[in-house]
Formats: C-alpha cells, structure tokens, sequence
C-alpha cells in the first residue's frame, strides 16, 4: 500500500514537473515569437518608410532599435578626431598623452558624401606671428603641443578651426587600444605596407617591425603601423611617398580607409553592439554616443571608394630656433571647403556615354585618334597650314577629354542649365553637377595639373572665376563652384 502511494506521489511530482516545463516552454516560446513580429514589423516599417531612395540598411536599425523618422533628421558631422598615446608608457612614470594622429573627419549620411584631412603635429596654430614669437610660445603652439595632455581640448578645437576656416564643436580622442580592439574585432585589415618599418624605443615599449607588401594586419600591427615615422637608421619613406611626418599620415589616411571597407561588410553587422562597447570604453568625446548610433544604419550602406581626403599644404621652417610646420592658410581654407562643403551631384550619364569631339569609348581607336590629333597638331604649328592655325588651345583641349564636376553655388538653379550647355558646346565633358553651399565667387579649380591655357579657356568662357590647384580626390579635371559673381 505504501509503495503504491509513493508510485503515485513520484507520477504526480514528475507530472507537475513536465507541466512547469511545458509551460516554460511555452512561454519562452511566446517571447521568441512576440521579439520575432516585432522585429518583424519593425524591419517591415523601416522597409516600407524608406522607399526607393533609402541610403541606410534597415537590418541594423532595426537591430539598434532606431526609429525610421529619426533617421530623417539625422544631418552632417564634423568631428576633430585625436589618436593619442601615453608619451611615459613602459618608463613606470605617471602618463603623459600626446596626439600622433590628427584628423578632421566629416560625414553626411543624407549625400553619402564623407572625407577626411590629416593636419601635421607640428603645424603652427599660435596667434602670434611666428617670426616674432618665442621659442617657448612656439612649440607651446604646435597643434601637437596645444592638446596638452587632455587638459586643453576647447583651445586645440578653437585652433583647429581657424586653421581650416571652419568652425568644430565636436572631438573623439580615440586611444591606441581601441584601434588594436578594433582591428582584432573585425578579423585584421588586408593592408599593402609601403616600405620595410623597423623602430625600437625602449622607454616607450614601442617596437615597429613590419615587411613591406600586402598582408593581413591584426591590432598589434595596426599600433606599429600607424605610430611608425622613420627607422630606426633615420631613413624613412620616400619622396615621392611622403617623408616623416607625411608619409604617416598618408599610412594613416590610407589604412583607415582599408579598415572602414572591411569594417562595413555586411557580415559585421552581427558586431555593431561589440564595436560599440570597444568604442565606448576607450573613447573620450564630448558627443552623446547614443546619437550617434542613428548613424550606423547609414554607415552600413556607404560606398568607402568615394571617401576624399586630403593634408594640410604648407612647409618645415625654423623660426627662432624651433622647427615648426607653416600651413599654407588660402590654400588650406579652399580644400577645406572642397572637403567639409554639402554637395547634391548627379553623375551625367549620357554625357560620359555619348560619342562627341572629345570622348571616345574605344580604346584602340582613342589611341589612334590622339596620334593624328598630335600629327595634325605638330603640322598647324610648324607649317602655319591648318584650316585654323590660330586655335592651338582648341586643338589641345579638344585632342584631351576634359572632365568638370560643376557645383551652383548661387539661389539661381538655371544658372547651372546655362553653364552646362556653355561648357558642352565648347567640347568640354561634363561629368558631374549639382548644387553646393552658396558662395560669393566663382572658383576653377584646376585638379589633375592640366595646363595654364585649357585653365584660361575654362575662364574665359565663364567670364569671372578665380583659378585654384586642388587635389586629384573627385575623379575629374576641374570642380568648378559657380559663385554669385557670375551673371
């Protein structure tokens, strides 16, 4: 009798047991599938909200739980961006930061349009004239200098913002760690390492020996790469690369670049919550980290091949004894706009696509094109024979496939109408246009060295605009920003 009782209890236990299960089970079950049609719905509104034209990836924010309309406000950053290191590292002493990288960084996720300038460490912001100042004011005001161990940060902002013409509000100082995280995070970099980079400093526990050629780069690396300024023998990069300090930040502009392309494979999507924790740990900055994961869905959808970006022009020069870097401010300013300006541009298609005087899609007829073209040139030249010997600019404009991104910078939108047609039928390619911020003048901007004549030309047909160098970083010959000035 009392074994059948207790036969009974041990049924009626492991019934009430499997009942407990079941029903954590199903509860578990319900929560599973109640995250899953929110989710669900929440992809499903991203998706629905977005349209044709969305420029953001609705997995990862629907993953961070952004909201769709949020995103619509979200608009431009510029971001003064500081690589630090501990100056006392190794020597038991207390730490001491100094800045070995430091970067303008701008974003727009509204255009997709990102770029990036490196400013040299020993580059001049003081207020002083430099050929007056002392030594000690000097060196106090290298950029380098002015961060002062974190302790100067609003000065170094107000410096770098004059130096460039723009003002800044927000920092990142960003610790070597986080880099080393970084890279280790997302499975190393595939980098092409420019030359062989071997350093020891042993009071800073810093060893840099790297092969040069393309390998992949795990944290460890990417800390010697990006520290790396010469060998130790005193060489450094070349020339033609950059020596020293330009050449580091070639390395650096370069490398970043790399990492932001594999950084933003789609896989890594799945890493968006360790990456934040890795920047939120080693990153100091005066901006809400929490805004700024209304980028991230942006991030995920923009191309890394169209990044610009570019270095403060200037040159080494001693002034009282101290070596200092002079920026070249006219020129600073100008590439600054170049770079930190909003664009709206359209790539035209059908002109790229269509074959004209100066555009032809073979290349072996191209070749055989320009070969008569040079002939017939060198004749009209030497013999004074040609149907029209007096348009040597012409001929060398028309022999060479000039490309314009052209920007309207004024409140008149048929101003761009005007001057497209203008430039087209003068045999000119126009291969990008839009609109820019509005500006008071006209600037040419002369990008792939194309001579002072075709440069000329250009202005003569516009009637006003000032001709500039800039960098070769928007894949034509000339920008021209169309300014208030032209009627």
């Amino acid at each position: 009798m009392r074994e059948r009782k207790s036969k009974d209890n041990k049924k009626k236990k492991k019934s009430a047991f499997r009942k407990i299960i079941k029903t954590i089970f199903m509860l578990l079950l319900l929560v599973l599938i109640a995250y899953a049609s929110y989710f669900g719905y929440s992809y499903y509104l991203h998706k629905s909200q977005m349209g044709e034209t969305a420029v953001y990836d609705p997995l990862s924010a629907t993953a961070l739980g952004i909201n769709a309309e949020k995103l619509k406000e979200v608009g431009r950053i510029n971001i003064l961006v500081l690589g630090e290191s501990d100056a006392n590292q190794g020597r038991g002493q207390t730490p001491y930061y100094l800045t070995d990288t430091i970067i303008v960084a701008s974003y727009n996720p509204q255009t997709q349009q990102a770029s990036i300038l490196s400013i040299p460490r020993d580059t001049y912001v003081g207020k002083k004239n430099k050929s007056s100042a002392s030594a000690n004011y000097l060196a106090s005001y290298k950029v380098n200098s002015v961060y002062r161990n974190r302790t100067n940060i609003n000065e170094m902002l107000e410096c770098v913002s004059n130096l460039i013409g723009i003002e800044l509000h927000n920092y990142i100082m960003v610790d070597t760690e986080s880099i080393v995280e970084i890279v280790d995070a997302i499975g190393g970099v595939t980098f092409n390492v420019p030359i062989d980079m071997n350093y020891d400093d042993y009071n800073q526990d810093l060893h840099i020996h790297l092969t040069a050629g393309e390998q992949l780069i795990d944290g460890d690396k990417a800390e010697q790469l990006l520290r790396f300024r010469h060998n130790q023998d005193g060489t450094s990069y070349p020339a033609e690369y950059g020596d020293n300090d330009l050449g580091r930040m070639r390395t650096q502009r370069e490398f970043i670049m790399e990492t932001a392309k594999q950084l933003l494979k789609i896989e890594n999507v799945t890493k968006v919550v360790d990456l934040i924790n890795i920047v939120q740990k080693n990153v100091r900055t005066n901006m809400d980290l929490q805004e700024l994961k209304y980028y991230i869905p942006y991030i995920f959808k923009f191309d890394t091949s169209t990044i610009m970006s570019d270095f403060v022009p200037g040159k080494p020069e001693q002034c009282n004894g101290i070596w200092i870097y002079s920026a070249d401010k006219e020129k600073t300013a100008q590439i600054a706009q170049d770079l930190f300006t909003d664009k709206i541009i359209e790539e035209e298609n059908e002109d790229s696509n269509t074959i004209n005087e100066n555009t032809v899609t073979d290349n072996t007829s191209d070749n055989t094109k320009l070969k008569e073209n040079n002939a017939i040139s060198n004749d009209t030249k030497t013999t004074g024979k040609g149907e029209n010997s007096g348009a040597d600019s012409q001929t060398e404009k028309k022999e060479k496939s000039i490309t314009i991104e052209l920007l309207n910078g004024t409140a008149n939108s048929d101003t761009l109408t005007k001057i497209k047609e203008k430039l087209k039928q003068e045999g000119y390619t126009i291969s990008k246009s839009g609109t820019t911020t509005e500006t008071k003048k006209t600037t040419i901007i002369n990008r792939t060295s194309k001579s002072s004549n075709t440069s000329k030309d250009i202005k003569d047909i516009l009637g006003v605009g000032k001709i500039t160098e800039g960098s070769d970083n928007a894949k034509v010959d000339y920008t021209i920003i169309i300014g208030e000035d032209y009627n």
